[in-house]
């Protein structure tokens, strides 16, 4: 019989139903609580999908409770799990859908979204909307089902360039029994919750979930409510951004945090400014971690925090090579890219699709990150081949906004770069070649062109009027 990862979920449930599994907004959530509500929603799914093996549903959903039901009962129905992420604009969306082919499409919460017209329901309490679906898919679904997929998700950008991962149930458990060789976590853990789960929920929901800690599930990111949630509940685990750790550092109200016992920062560098700023308010150095869609949390920096805060850990379970160019190993401390192999690689890329044995040499999987190594063996991460932009943890890739603002009437032409920036790490400019240098098109008419067809985080924060773009021998753009 195939795995299902939430079984390991259900065994929780029976061994402990009435331990917490979620806390939020004054409201627990047992174990028991969880799967039943789950099952609920499993058993609703099956009379949708009747019996179809594997088959794809798309979740529009906001951060809360119903997510983590909804996600579940997705899985233990024997579905796939296709998260949609709320960030993304329509045109988005829309791809996104279009290159899975679900079968089905669930969405819930505040601000509901379905590509098509939907139907009104309500299962152990929750409200949701669905839909049927029809496309058709664009990969062999014989190899996708025979992966025994739990999971798609997009990695750096929805259009283009982006493949689409699969996971399989096996494989995210290889992951999540990885990832906690690292973090530790027990059922005596509370986790205080502030990612996305579009992008987190396979492996870290799933991890905490499957692990037995409790999962604190927080709706604001101002740092004296944060503070006063995990103070308030216990939590003994922060799990967040740079962009949270740098909040939470300069929280100006003097109050500690008993409880902490580990901090963790993910989704982009953590810098060596906002890690002794956290130690210095804390008295707890943040770990951080590595963390690709394609991988899982195959690194992170739990043994020297504190004397090395910017480096993503030293492998263990997880090989680590540095190659250059050529693809031979350099002199260690010298730049590579990253490359990795062990548990949790992922089984498949989607569109176009490319199974694991082909998309690795050997089992080794190419990050396109470049790092080096210290004679201890921890790594530090130094930048990108290609030229993706990662704003505050939310990658894209520079063509798809040029793609968005060469479609504006007043633009011949555009190129996208990041530009380093303190709070976000990193963020979008664009150069713009006007199609008439005497009337060029203004930055708010441009920016109001790209939010209407872009994630807020992707729109350019400057455009630059140039005369021509520069370009290789070849005729290919510089980056």
């Amino acid at each position: 019989m195939a795995l299902n990862v939430t079984d390991l979920v259900a065994a929780r449930a029976a061994e402990e139903p009435g331990r917490a599994a979620l806390l939020h907004d004054g409201q627990m959530w047992t174990y028991r609580d969880l799967l039943t509500r789950a099952d609920a929603i499993a058993e609703r799914l099956g009379d949708m999908l009747r019996g179809e093996r594997a088959a794809r549903v798309a979740l529009f959903c906001p951060n809360g409770p119903d997510y983590v039901t909804l996600a579940l009962g997705i899985l233990r129905a024997g579905a796939c799990l296709v998260p949609v992420a709320s960030e993304l604009a329509v045109p988005e969306r829309t791809t996104q859908i279009a290159l899975t082919a679900p079968r089905l499409m669930l969405t819930a919460g505040a601000h509901p979204w379905l590509p098509a017209e939907g139907v009104n329901e309500e299962v152990a309490g929750i409200h949701f909307s669905w839909c049927a679906l029809a496309e058709t898919p664009n990969f062999p679904e014989d190899r996708f089902v025979a992966l025994n997929p739990a999971f798609v998700r997009f990695s750096s950008g929805t259009t283009g360039s982006s493949k689409g991962i699969v996971l399989s149930h096996e494989t995210l458990l290889a992951r999540v029994r990885s990832a906690n060789r690292r973090l530790q976590l027990t059922p005596q853990d509370r986790v205080l919750w502030t990612l996305p789960m579009a992008h987190h929920f396979a492996v870290s929901i799933m991890l905490y979930l499957i692990e037995g800690a409790t999962t604190v599930l927080h709706d604001s990111h101002l740092a004296e409510e944060v503070l006063t949630t995990s103070r308030a509940t216990g939590a003994t685990v922060f799990y967040g951004s740079p962009f949270h750790l740098a909040l939470l550092a300069a929280e100006s109200s003097g109050r500690d945090w008993p409880s902490l016992r580990l901090a963790v920062g993910t989704a982009a560098a953590v810098s060596a400014t906002t890690a002794e700023a956290f130690q210095k308010r804390y008295g707890i150095s943040p770990a951080q971690g590595f963390g690709i869609i394609e991988a899982g949390l195959p690194l992170l920096n739990t043994d020297a925090a504190a004397t090395k805060p910017t480096s993503v850990g030293r492998p263990d379970d997880i090989a680590v090579r540095l190659r250059d160019e050529r693809g031979a190993d350099v002199p260690q401390g010298e730049i590579g890219e990253l490359w990795l192999r062990g548990p949790g690689i992922f089984d498949a890329y989607l569109a176009p699709w490319c199974e694991r044995a082909q998309a690795t040499d050997d089992g080794w999987f190419a990050t396109g990150d470049l790092a080096c190594q210290d004679a201890d063996g921890h790594v530090f991460l130094r930048g990108r081949r290609k030229s993706v932009i990662n704003f505050g943890g939310m990658k894209f890739f520079p063509e798809e906004v040029e793609a968005v603002l060469n479609t504006h009437p007043a633009v011949q032409e555009s190129r996208v770069t990041g530009e380093a920036h303190e709070r976000w790490g990193m963020v979008s400019v664009a150069d713009i070649v006007p199609r008439d240098a005497t009337q060029p098109p203004t930055g708010v008419a441009l920016g109001k062109h790209c939010r209407e067809q872009l994630a807020s985080y992707k729109v350019p924060m400057k455009f630059h009027v140039v005369a021509e773009l520069p370009r290789t021998a070849s005729g290919k753009l510089k980056r």
